[in-house]
């Protein structure tokens, strides 16, 4: 999706289709502008009440641009960023089908809203079709914005147009069925991202002696139960390797049936989205390819399937992770933990200036913050306030949870170092299995994004939402930008 930012309606008839935001304030100053004919009158007739989202369409009303329409946002004043995406969607879904390009006048909404707004449409903009056998027939391919204040600069939509590409790529990766998105599939994913881009990114990827050589005994836990063998996988952007790397480490459960401590049957097939931490990390390289961020980032992918079978890790076990702690496997489902705290053992290598892991990682994250919010863990005020901001900015938002030495004492095991989840029964679930994870990344500064709850939806939306890939741009481009 390609956007522009215009002060009036492009020449030469570029733009098949024309949206004009408005509340009561900005409907005179419309119709002075577009030279609309009888507006009043089709108001009286069509009831047309500026509410949110609601749509007027204008045919032949603007001699300049037969395909027109009004669409309502309530009170300019009052519009809040949650309001955006219904608006958003509104536009999208009466253009995509109909026309390759389309204008859409945003003046009436605060400048301070038009990034937010760009972004939702490039959100809307999405679909996934891989496996239907009736294919989706969108054609739209361009948007010009037109505002009296033009507040947006070509990099911004760069930026944006980039974050599109990358969260389409997460969504994708996450809508993929488990039969066909497996710890291989991720390798090659990375792979194949690499030749595309081959002057930014190098890829290694670790197969299971490897991991096994260097005594990542919890990692393997959880994908020798699997005929489906694991993989970490690691992508360096290499941009700028005067810095010393934000590393952003994703949970790439491909599948997760629990293990020997199963799902319940009903809504398992969601747990194909167990690996969205994974895509999110891929999304955000793509994205950082895209856009050319002055940056150096690493991004390191735990990628395993989680099955039960006569190979499987038993409740009671007990393995020796990377760092040399051992681990008490009480609940063979709270698998996600065991792969990523190795992998955030292995990153150590890449001496980084901070480490970002992002996992769908505890229900218990959904019952305290819904699908709203994610979960956002870090001993560190500094990094907490820099993700919390960025998370503002790109309307990905997070809630800070603690993770604090008064909720080790809830892994205490009496057969090893640590308990791979907490003794206090459902008591701060969320909260344990980021203190289970601090415990592997003491030596360096550490973040934590428990996006079980925001990374997809369910019932009649159900699919890959690619956050918190937004989120992650946002930061990584105010940092590139405090480089600069």
């Amino acid at each position: 999706m390609k956007l522009t930012m215009n002060v009036s309606l492009p020449e030469n008839g570029a733009s098949e289709y024309l949206l004009i935001l408005v509340d009561q304030d900005q409907l005179q100053t419309a119709q002075s502008i577009y030279q609309i004919s009888d507006l009043e009158q089709h108001i009286q007739l069509s009831q047309f009440k500026m509410g949110l989202a609601e749509l007027l369409p204008l045919v032949g009303k603007i001699a300049a641009q037969p395909n027109s329409a009004l669409v309502g946002i309530e009170d300019r004043n009052l519009i809040k960023p949650a309001k955006l995406a219904k608006i958003a969607d509104i536009v999208i879904k009466n253009a995509q089908k109909k026309f390759k390009q389309i204008s859409i006048d945003i003046s009436a909404l605060p400048p301070a809203l038009h990034y937010l707004f760009a972004l939702n449409l490039t959100q809307a903009a999405y679909s996934y079709d891989a496996f239907k056998s009736k294919k989706n027939e969108f054609v739209l391919e361009q948007i010009h914005l037109i505002s009296t204040q033009p507040s947006l600069s070509t990099a911004q939509l760069n930026l944006i147009e980039a974050i599109a590409q990358g969260q389409n790529f997460a969504r994708d990766l996450g809508n993929c069925p488990g039969n066909i998105c497996f710890p291989e599939y991720l390798a090659d994913q990375a792979k194949a991202l690499a030749e595309q881009y081959p002057h930014l990114l190098k890829v290694t990827v670790l197969e299971e002696q490897q991991l096994a050589d260097l005594g990542m005994h919890s990692f393997l836990a959880v994908s020798k139960g699997s005929d489906r063998p694991g993989r970490v996988i690691t992508l360096e952007y290499r941009a700028d390797l005067s810095q010393a790397p934000i590393v952003l480490v994703g949970k790439g459960v491909t599948f997760d049936t629990g293990g020997i401590s199963l799902k319940p049957g009903a809504g398992m097939d969601e747990m194909k989205f167990d690996m969205c931490g994974a895509a999110s990390v891929l999304g955000t390289l793509r994205a950082l390819c895209e856009a050319e961020l002055p940056i150096h980032i690493v991004g390191a992918i735990a990628a395993a399937e989680n099955m039960p079978s006569g190979h499987a890790t038993r409740p009671g076990d007990v393995v020796t992770t990377m760092s040399g702690q051992t681990v008490e496997i009480l609940n063979t489902d709270a698998e996600g933990r065991l792969v990523l705290c190795d992998t955030l053992t292995y990153v150590k290598r890449f001496n980084p200036e901070l480490v970002i892991d992002i996992a769908t990682l505890t229900g218990a994250c959904v019952v305290a913050l819904g699908k709203v919010l994610s979960g956002l863990f870090s001993p560190d005020d500094a990094l907490a306030a820099e993700i919390t901001l960025a998370g503002e900015q790109s309307f990905d938002r997070v809630w800070r949870l603690p993770v604090i030495e008064d909720y080790q004492e809830l892994l205490n095991s009496n057969f090893a170092d640590i308990g791979n989840i907490g003794n206090g029964g459902p008591q701060a679930g969320a909260i344990t299995a980021a203190c289970f994870l601090e415990r592997f990344t003491r030596d360096y500064r550490w973040a934590h994004l428990d996006v079980a709850g925001t990374a997809w939806l369910s019932g009649a939306t159900k699919g890959s939402t690619g956050r918190p890939v937004p989120l992650l741009m946002q930061f990584i481009a105010n940092r590139a930008q405090t480089n600069d």
